[in-house]
This record gives C-alpha cells, sequence and structure tokens, in this order.
C-alpha cells in the first residue's frame, strides 16, 4: 500500500482500459452514420425511459435504434469524460435485436423498460465482468451472477450497456481511482464530475444512457448530480436491493450504505424506484414494501430550507440555488419557512467517529499495493496517526483560526475499541432521534430544501483539503432520511461572485468552519487563493437536495417533481448537453 506501491497496478490499468477502448472501437464502427451523432439520433436522445418504451409499443421506435444512439453518445461521452469502466455493447446489440424480433413476433413489449439502455456503477455486479471498483486486486474475476438490481432492470425489458467510474475506496467525492484514472465534469475539463458515483453522473448528463444506477454512504448519489446537473434519488436504508452490489465495508452497518436510482427526469427516477423497490433477492433484502403511490392532496406543501447548516457556509451559487427554489416554491402555492439546522457539526462527528472506528483498516483491506489517490491519504491516515499529533493539529485548527466547527471532527477520526464503537453507534441514535423531534416534529414539514454541497463543483485534487464539505449530505445518512437532488441553475459569474460576507467571519449569517471557509473563499481584500472560483466555474450546474421523513421516499420523489416543475424550463434533463468547457 502507498507510500511503498509498485507498479504492478499499471499492467492491470493498461490491460483492462485497452480492453474496453477496443470494445468501444468496435461498437461505435457498427453504429449508422445517421444515428452517429447526426440530427436522426436526437429524437431518442432527448427522450426518457417512458417516452423510448411508448414509441416502440407504437411500433414507431426499434429497440436497435435506439441503443445505437446511445452507443455513440456514451463512447463520446468516454471520449469527453472517461466515464466508462466495463462496456458490454455487443451483448446490449443482440439483446435489442431479441427484443426487436418479440415485439415483431407478438405486438407486445416485455416490460416498463423494453429497450431502454441502463447504466450500473461499478459497484454492480453484472454476470460475465468484473466490479473492479477501481483496485487491481479484484480485476479478472468475472461476476458470476447479476446484482439483483441488473437482474431486474433485465426481466423490465431494459438492456444494460456499461458499468462506470468511481472514487477509490468508494469514499471521496472526486471520481478518481489507479485502474480506471479519473473522470471529468462534462461542462468543465478542469473540475470533477464527484463522488463516488461521478461517472454514472456524467455518463447521463450526455445522454449516454436513460437511467443509470449509483450508491451512496455520504453524499455519493447527491453529489455527483448536482455537479453533472441531473436528477438521483438517495432512498432510505432498506427500500432497494443490495444483493450483488460491491463495496469496500463488508459487515459495516454503523452507516448505511444505499443504492439508487439516477436519470435525466423525475419521470425516469419514479420508474427506477417503482421497478426495484422492495424487491427481494434470495437474502431477503431489502424489506418488502413495494413503491407506493402517493396521495396528490394536500396541494400546498410546507417546505422548511436553509441555505447554510453552519458547519461550512456554502458559496453564492450554492445559496442562490436554495433561494430560487424557495421563490418558485413560494409562487406555486407552497409555504417555505426557514429553519436551523440542530447541531451539524455534532452529525459530522458521529459520521467520523463510527467510520473511522477500525482506522479505516477494512475500507482499505484491498488496497494491496495500489498507490492511493491524494484525495483518500487524509482518510487513510488520518486515524492512523499517533492521538497526541491528532489532538495537537485539532488544538491548533481551533486556537490558530478560532474554529469552533472542525476540531471535533478531527478528534472523532480515530481508533476505537468495541465499546466505545458501540457508545458512537448510540450517539447516532440519539442524534437521528433529536433532528427528528426538533426538525420534523416541532415544524410539521413535508420535506426539506437544501444546499446539495458548499461548492458547485471541485477543481481536481482539492478535496484532499475540503472532506469538511461533505457534512451537508453525510447528515441525512446519519438520520436514514431519503433524499433527492433536483438541477436547479448553473453559476453565474455576475451574481455569484464571494463578498465581505462569505470571506470575513465577522459579516453576515451561516458561517461555520473559518479552516475550511479560508480555503474555499480566500482572505477577502482582492485574495482570489480559494478554490471557489464563480468566473472558472461559470457554467457548472447547481442542484439542491429535497429531504424526506424515515420511510417516506415516494413522498420525495413526489416533491422533487413539484419542485421541478415549479423550477421551470431551465435547460436541464436530456438532450441538455452541448459542450465541455475548459
Amino acid at each position: 500500500m502507498w507510500p511503498f506501491s509498485s507498479h504492478a497496478h499499471l499492467d492491470v490499468a493498461r490491460r483492462k482500459q485497452a480492453r474496453r477502448d477496443e470494445a468501444i472501437r468496435v461498437a461505435r464502427a457498427a453504429v449508422p452514420p445517421e444515428l452517429a451523432g447526426g440530427p436522426e439520433a436526437e429524437p431518442y436522445l432527448r427522450a426518457t425511459a417512458r417516452e423510448i418504451v411508448q414509441r416502440i409499443a407504437k411500433g414507431e421506435w426499434t429497440a436497435a435504434d435506439v441503443l445505437d444512439a446511445y452507443i455513440a453518445r456514451a463512447a463520446l461521452a468516454q471520449d469527453v469524460t472517461n466515464c466508462l469502466t466495463e462496456v458490454f455493447f455487443a451483448e446490449a446489440r443482440a439483446r435489442a435485436k431479441a427484443l426487436d424480433d418479440e415485439f415483431a413476433r407478438t405486438g407486445k413489449i416485455c416490460g416498463p423498460l423494453h429497450g431502454v439502455p441502463v447504466s450500473f456503477k461499478d459497484t454492480f455486479d453484472v454476470k460475465g465482468y468484473d466490479s473492479t471498483i477501481g483496485f487491481s486486486s479484484h480485476a479478472d474475476k468475472p461476476c458470476p451472477e447479476d446484482a439483483l438490481v441488473v437482474a431486474l432492470v433485465r426481466e423490465a425489458g431494459g438492456i444494460p450497456i456499461c458499468k462506470t467510474n468511481l472514487s477509490q475506496l468508494i469514499f471521496f467525492f472526486e471520481c478518481a481511482n489507479p485502474i480506471w484514472g479519473r473522470t471529468l465534469n462534462p461542462y468543465s475539463k478542469s473540475y470533477s464530475s464527484g463522488g463516488t458515483s461521478g461517472g454514472e453522473a456524467a455518463l447521463l448528463a450526455m445522454d449516454g444512457a436513460v437511467l443509470g444506477w449509483g450508491t451512496d454512504i455520504g453524499g455519493s448519489l447527491r453529489i455527483p448530480a448536482s455537479f453533472c446537473g441531473i436528477y438521483s434519488l438517495k432512498p432510505g436504508w432498506s427500500r432497494i436491493s443490495m444483493t450483488g452490489v460491491q463495496g469496500t465495508w463488508p459487515g459495516f452497518e454503523g452507516i448505511h450504505t444505499v443504492a439508487g436510482p439516477m436519470g435525466r427526469s423525475v419521470d425516469d427516477i419514479e420508474l427506477g424506484a417503482r421497478l426495484v423497490f422492495g424487491k427481494q433477492g434470495g437474502e431477503f433484502d431489502p424489506a418488502p414494501l413495494a413503491y407506493r403511490d402517493v396521495d396528490e392532496s394536500p396541494k400546498k406543501l410546507r417546505f422548511g430550507f436553509y441555505v447554510s447548516d453552519n458547519f461550512v457556509k456554502p458559496s453564492p451559487a450554492c445559496q442562490r440555488a436554495v433561494r430560487e427554489t424557495v421563490e418558485a416554491l413560494r409562487r406555486a402555492g407552497h409555504e417555505c419557512v426557514e429553519f436551523e439546522v440542530p447541531q451539524a457539526r455534532r452529525a459530522m462527528e458521529i459520521f467520523i467517529g463510527i467510520t473511522a472506528a477500525d482506522k479505516y483498516k477494512t475500507l482499505s483491506a484491498d488496497l494491496g499495493d495500489d498507490p492511493l489517490d491524494p484525495g483518500v491519504v487524509p482518510v487513510v491516515i488520518g486515524p492512523r496517526l499517533p492521538g497526541w499529533l491528532r489532538n495537537s493539529f485539532a488544538w491548533v485548527v481551533g486556537k490558530l483560526y478560532k474554529d469552533e466547527a472542525m476540531p471535533g471532527t478531527i478528534r472523532a477520526a480515530c481508533g476505537k475499541s468495541v465499546e466505545e464503537y458501540h457508545k458512537w453507534v448510540r450517539q447516532r441514535d440519539e442524534y437521528a432521534r433529536m433532528f427528528y423531534r426538533e426538525v420534523w416534529d416541532k415544524h410539521g414539514f413535508d420535506g426539506i430544501i437544501a444546499p446539495a454541497l458548499a461548492m458547485p463543483g471541485l477543481p481536481h485534487g482539492s478535496v484532499q483539503y475540503l472532506a469538511g464539505l461533505a457534512c451537508v449530505d453525510l447528515l441525512y445518512n446519519v438520520v436514514e432520511s431519503p433524499v433527492g437532488t433536483v438541477p436547479v441553475t448553473r453559476v453565474r459569474p455576475s451574481t455569484d461572485v464571494p463578498t465581505a460576507e462569505w470571506t470575513d467571519q465577522r459579516v453576515g449569517r451561516g458561517h461555520g468552519s473559518p479552516f475550511v471557509e479560508r480555503l474555499l473563499y480566500g482572505k477577502g481584500g482582492g485574495d482570489r487563493s480559494g478554490f471557489y472560483d464563480a468566473e472558472k466555474m461559470a457554467g457548472l450546474p447547481v442542484g439542491v437536495q429535497i429531504v424526506g421523513r424515515r420511510w417516506e421516499d415516494e413522498k420525495v420523489i413526489r416533491m422533487m417533481r413539484v419542485v421541478d416543475e415549479a423550477l421551470g424550463p431551465r435547460d436541464f434533463g436530456p438532450g441538455s448537453w452541448k459542450v465541455q468547457g475548459k
């Protein structure tokens, strides 16, 4: 393991990437010229999953033509962003032909995803292909069976076409690993697609698939969805099967990893959820609770919202996304009430305290000789430092920066005995009860509108300094809330430049860690050293989180639709990607 890495992983990486690239080359060459990016492909790329199925059912389209348009676009997405890992275009073509032959014979579609191209984060097992999840040690070990979600997609007539890139260790929110490399943001090559489901988000943003699947333990569905301008749903635990979904934490249940749909519209998110909610495999996973239709009344909903959780103050662009959402909801007749998140820093401490309990040894067990990405070095190394050194660093951050937010998190990142671990889990449950009492019960909210992150995008290599930004997301993993992500706006240099309200802790509301905010916004007075730069970020998408109560996943999807309709047309959805900037 780093820092004593060999170069063996390079041979694995070259072999795996060459195999992928050859499969893409062969598939691309077989796409008819008129479907390889011209105007004849546009109707297919602009269609939602339901629209594709409807057109095929009417005999207007074929699954083969739809697939060719998406293969061509997936290949382009790979060229632009490096988002693909395993590709199965040849098998997909055979499946599309079989569907077309069956439809020609019977006149009937075989399910709600008939002919729909679907992609999966590399964590999902697909029979006959590796699930490397970024480890060289996992290469050349084809999976014997499909993950249950993959099997359900096939059963519904969907066509799996590829798997997508993810973050090393599946535990930081850029998208890079030693086997598949780095995935770029589809709107700017200088910025990350987000993580850990970043390859999936980049592919969907470029119309390389119709429906996708990712996972989330601390923002991994929501951060890349916001960065890339797509939709996602992080369901509550035990709504979607995790059978056949690989991870880096076998046996860990302190914070649950969940699988969820990603797509280019709320319709596609709902279709994916309807397909898999409550469907059990042989392991009796998940809870047998199928999709429940939500009563559309009352028409007026009560939303809580905040523009800062007081752990790290979100950027002007991310705060504006929340405010524009609130303004749109109010215009549509809904009630929106600002509130303060109770003890957000405590949620961050609990998340780190629980996940770091074994010093991240399980998380990194399969690294072998693979080098560590700088983004995960603090995660892996931090808990293994001597206690005096870690505590000294916490003391310096607190005293030098007058920071009351970060020191507790730094101290929590240490190894723990089983007895201590149990105490931290108990604190998790106590915090969740307090949150529900002080937020849901006290205010009677139907849902919450929150920033998706403090930043609209991350420059490559920056997350090693900015792990604290994830507090706004992982809070809802700690309390087990279902959360949807909806794209709202794009960064505008004319309105989104930080003023003294961001650069000076003495000015304005919502400040959190001075240490982290200095890294984001600089020191003010013309200092441009911060990672947040509205001019460089111009055009990057910005989304919001839409949060619901436990077991109200379907209501979250309804609220996503309410928000989406209230915001109106805004250049997101199928066909919205045009070009990647610098």
